[in-house]
């Protein structure tokens, strides 16, 4: 590693520039793909929670998830002018019976025009995407430098994953940011511990907690990172205040120039931040205690922090167990014993999928970077002890629990563990940009396959899968938009299609389909006939047949993944017949004579 970690460039407004026309790329992004999409399968039901919320002052609805993320969709729902509706569907979802979520979200969205809702609805969720994006930049710069950070932002901006998911009233890519604002959080309060740094970190975990239940599994990740943090203090500031804030008696023992920058992780030099220029280049202090009961206090002021945030956002409710009865519904409305799909093959859990997922579904460029700048940083003597575990120690624990806690139907689960691959890979991309002419060859390479990837899949960034994905059966599929059109070979559910090419699929059934009745096996929430489209339902039990009675078939990636049986001719003409269309990258058309 050579200068990744250097001081500040000679144009300090440079990188930060840098740095906002990405994030103003990801927003165009982002908005331009909203307009073209229509809604996918989950929006609709948390569009319902997060205006009922707002409306209603109850928490009823979609209690499976905490309510931060929706109160935000509602917020921005209700600036729409959508309103909740006076049905016997929406009483009915208000007196306790979940089924009716979805339905009223579609009369939400149909009753203030879908492209005005969704619009609005979308908002809060892309600028909360937008703020990982700005967030990486920040931490990043501080702690691996700033072109490391501009990777980071990069390889977040063209993402087509969290492009796709951003631009989405879920909650994947909102509970992304709140942990890494969380963890940034954390980090700069260990780095210098005061008072507001850490009252800071307590409000952030509250907010981090109401994203998604899973961000408890973050718990002990935090505990152990502050446990850490007394094993191999960080180089505080010599002036950090000591108090019930500061875990560290004394600060460590160290060098400091005045031209370091300040160990407070600030961005400035010590001697602007902190440091007295006359002590500069002087010990700082001796090695520090480790002052366990302090930190327990530490720890114990932002949990009730924390609690106090999470009852807030709850409304301060009359049963404060609202948020653990919420905890007991996740997953509840998943099918019990559902068979997931990965690569051709059906199970109730594969230990390896999203491993596979990752490595079909990122693109190679953010793979590739993310393993070199993993061994590059696991290797190098600049990064303190702390900051790799804040580098490799949380995205560990998501992907573990994910592993074994969470059902395999989709790769949007473990976004939040992309933040740290982004990390990771600005750190590779600072280290060739600092080398020889052939790594800087290297990287621009690399990085203008991202940027192809991501034009090439816009606007259906959902279905994207990388060149991996075809290469060793179908390689003369590889295309601009790399290998997604053999996503279905690999995954299924919210990997290929979630219900949001309905209006792409009105544009081509005008021109190509008006007056005939298709065959729609549609995996969504929202009505076609919203779009003017005339269909007959069919499920995928009705595909598996050897030969399809002659007719219009416009079959979801996700039917087209699951229909075809292992081992049997059912379901097989999906892959034996060339559809006539493909729409959005997940709506296949089949005109069987």
């Amino acid at each position: 590693m050579t200068r990744w970690m250097s001081s500040a460039d000679r144009r300090p407004w440079l990188l930060p520039s840098l740095a906002g026309v990405l994030v103003l790329i990801f927003l165009i992004q982002c908005f331009t793909a909203s307009s073209v999409k229509s809604p996918a399968w989950d929006e609709t039901g948390d569009i319902a929670a997060g205006v009922s919320y707002l409306v209603t002052d109850s928490f009823i609805v979609n209690l499976q998830h905490p309510p931060l993320l929706k109160e935000l969709i509602g917020l921005s729902t209700l600036l729409s002018g959508a309103r909740w509706p006076n049905s016997p569907q929406a009483q009915q979802l208000l007196a306790g019976d979940p089924q009716y979520q979805w339905l009223v979200g579609n009369q939400i969205i149909i009753a203030g025009g879908a492209d005005n809702v969704m619009f609005w609805a979308r908002l809060s969720m892309i600028l909360v995407g937008a703020m990982l994006a700005a967030l990486l930049y920040v931490w990043g710069s501080r702690m691996l430098g700033g072109v490391a950070a501009v990777g980071a932002v990069f390889l977040c901006a063209f993402d087509p994953t969290v492009i796709a998911h951003a631009h989405l009233t879920t909650l994947d890519v909102g509970f992304a940011a709140f942990t890494i604002l969380f963890l940034f959080a954390l980090w700069s309060y260990l780095r210098y511990p005061t008072t507001k740094r850490l009252l800071l970190c307590g409000l952030a975990l509250g907010a981090l907690l109401a994203t998604k239940f899973s961000a408890l599994v973050l718990l002990p990740v935090t505990a152990v990172l502050v446990l850490a943090a007394l094993w191999r203090p960080p180089a505080v500031s010599a002036k950090a205040p000591l108090g019930f804030a500061n875990p560290y008696v004394t600060a460590p023992s160290a060098k400091v120039n005045a031209n370091d920058p300040c160990p407070c992780g600030s961005g400035k030099k010590y001697k602007k931040c902190h440091g007295d220029p006359d002590r500069a280049g002087a010990p700082s202090g001796a090695a520090p205690a480790r002052n366990i009961t302090t930190a327990i206090i530490a720890l114990a002021i932002m949990g009730v922090i924390a609690v106090v945030v999470v009852e807030a956002l709850y409304f301060f409710p009359s049963d404060p167990f609202l948020y653990s009865n919420g905890m007991r519904l996740v997953n509840a409305d998943h099918a019990s014993g559902y068979q997931c799909y990965l690569a051709g093959r059906f199970a109730p859990r594969f230990l390896t999928y999203f491993v596979v997922a990752w490595l079909v579904k990122e693109p190679v460029t953010s793979i590739l970077l993310a393993l070199l700048g993993l061994f590059l940083v696991l290797r190098s003597p600049k990064l303190e002890v702390l900051d790799k575990l804040f580098l490799l120690l949380p995205p560990f624990v998501l992907l573990a629990a994910h592993t074994f806690m969470a059902d395999d139907v989709g790769f949007r689960y473990v976004i939040p563990v992309l933040p740290f691959a982004y990390l990771l890979g600005g750190a590779a991309l600072a280290e060739l940009i600092d080398g020889a002419v052939w790594k800087r060859i290297i990287a621009a390479v690399l990085c203008l396959w991202l940027i192809v990837a991501a034009i090439g899949i816009h606007p259906d960034h959902l279905s994207y899968f990388n060149e991996a994905a075809c290469l060793l059966d179908q390689p003369g599929k590889i295309g601009l938009d790399g290998g997604s059109k053999c996503g279905v070979a690999w995954l299924d559910d919210s990997s290929v299609d979630w219900g949001e090419g309905l209006k792409q699929l009105s544009d081509w059934y005008n021109r190509n389909g008006a007056g005939r009745t298709m065959k729609f096996a549609y995996f969504g929430s929202f009505p076609p006939q919203y779009y003017g489209l005339r269909a007959e339902p069919i499920d995928v039990d009705g595909l598996r047949v050897v030969t399809p009675p002659p007719g219009l078939y416009v079959i979801s990636a996700h039917a087209v993944a699951r229909a075809p049986v292992p081992g049997q001719d059912a379901g097989q003409w999906l892959r034996r017949i060339k559809p006539t269309a493909i729409i959005g990258h997940c709506l296949y058309v089949f005109d069987v004579k």
